[in-house]
């Protein structure tokens, strides 16, 4: 097949979970703690429809203890969840390739934290975002609005579509594939950037998370590397560690039975997304963006992060200094209330119940992110514990919100850390 013949040239063939030579049967846990507690936390999600399906994955002191997928791609009852099946990422995304390319860039002196706006996105010399500098701006700290809708400004007030935006067959003009009835201009991507350079900045200097400069990211790492985004994550990062499945745009690589659908999108593209990116704007930068866009497995999701773990090296091999790995994993503006690593998530500094996503117990070291679509991870060097939680709770519509109510995540995650001190009780 075609897809498997383009997969196995770009990645070669890699065991999914080579690097992991333990697994639970082998290590002093309370087994029986650990898989009713969270096979019940899970089957709790599947049965009251906070999502159809999801992958599980817990990986501690480089041993997998716990390793399952749960329900089906749908609520039909079809297809059951398989390791190897992928899931959109979401934002992610944002810490797996955008962040991850900022480290490498940094490393390669390509690239100050400190810098500035306009050294590196020269068109925004004259605009309001001039003077940002980039450890405020992945912090979330700088005043950017937190999304624009980009697919709403191509209508007109009657639902048509204005003139140099979509069209319903492709052409030289519009090559970008959004579904089979929808092609985007080829120049959009400039009024993609137009519209970020003309957005307002908030007029509170605190935490307020924002997208935006994501979707910049892929063309600065283009104009430092001489590679396409995706090319350069391939070959520097996801190529070398074997993990296969972390890609954009799926279809082109695997079959669409092996890709979980997202969302029944019934505003923009009135169709199932299946095999394309989730969020909107990703989609009309062709599926190539550090926003959102990634697609990947808990299983090789689990390498990259391991990589973090292992502070830049990976099967004895180093991809990113210590120091850097540091250094964006850490709190930057605790002291003004935000506890934002440069683009990684962080802990509450004050837990709170209500509005944390993880668990109590995960130590202020600990770093991750989480995706709209339904996805999560979280990494805790003070543990050397990584948790990865894959989920489509987007289907059929983003409107369900159960993951959230039913504390999914916060629960998982302190199951987790529940085992670990059994075992070391």
């Amino acid at each position: 097949m075609l897809w498997l013949s383009i997969a196995s040239k770009i990645f070669g063939q890699v065991d999914t979970l080579s690097y992991y030579p333990t697994t639970v049967d082998a290590l002093p846990y309370d087994s029986l703690y650990l898989h009713h507690t969270l096979d019940s936390i899970i089957q709790t999600g599947v049965d009251s429809a906070a999502f159809p399906g999801a992958q599980l994955l817990i990986i501690h002191k480089e041993a997998a203890i716990y390793d399952k997928n749960f329900g089906y791609h749908t609520y039909d009852k079809i297809q059951p969840v398989q390791s190897r099946d992928l899931y959109d990422l979401a934002s992610i995304s944002k810490t797996t390739t955008g962040a991850l390319a900022l480290m490498y860039l940094h490393d390669q002196g390509l690239f100050e934290i400190d810098g500035l706006w306009k050294d590196y996105f020269p068109d925004f010399e004259n605009s309001n975002k001039a003077n940002l500098d980039f450890r405020t701006v992945l912090a979330h700290q700088a005043r950017l609005i937190p999304y624009i809708t980009f697919w709403a400004r191509t209508k007109r007030k009657r639902g048509k579509f204005k003139w140099r935006t979509f069209k319903s067959k492709t052409s030289k003009r519009f090559p970008i594939k959004i579904t089979d009835q929808l092609y985007l201009h080829r120049k959009y991507k400039k009024k993609i950037y137009k519209g970020i350079k003309k957005s307002k900045l908030r007029e509170e200097e605190d935490y307020k998370y924002s997208g935006l400069s994501f979707l910049l990211y892929p063309d600065l790492v283009q104009e430092k590397t001489g590679l396409p985004f995706d090319t350069f994550l391939y070959k520097t990062f996801y190529q070398p560690i074997g993990a296969e499945r972390l890609v954009f745009t799926p279809t082109k690589y695997f079959p669409l039975s092996e890709i979980v659908p997202t969302e029944i999108d019934t505003f923009f593209r009135n169709q199932l997304v299946h095999g394309t990116v989730h969020d909107e704007n990703a989609a009309m930068l062709n599926g190539i963006s550090s926003n959102a866009g990634l697609f990947g497995n808990a299983h090789d999701l689990a390498k990259l992060l391991q990589l973090f773990l292992n502070k830049g090296t990976y099967a004895g091999q180093r991809y990113l200094k210590a120091s850097t790995i540091e250094e964006f994993t850490r709190c930057q503006f605790c002291d003004k209330g935000n506890r934002r690593g440069l683009g990684f998530d962080k802990p509450l500094i004050e837990y709170d119940a209500k509005a944390a996503y993880i668990a109590k117990s995960a130590s202020p070291e600990s770093y991750g992110h989480s995706g709209f679509t339904g996805t999560f991870y979280w990494v805790d060097p003070t543990e050397e514990l990584i948790v990865i939680f894959l989920s489509n709770r987007v289907y059929p519509t983003r409107a369900s919100r159960k993951l959230y109510s039913l504390n999914i995540r916060p629960s998982l995650h302190e199951a987790v850390y529940e085992a670990i001190r059994k075992r070391n009780n």
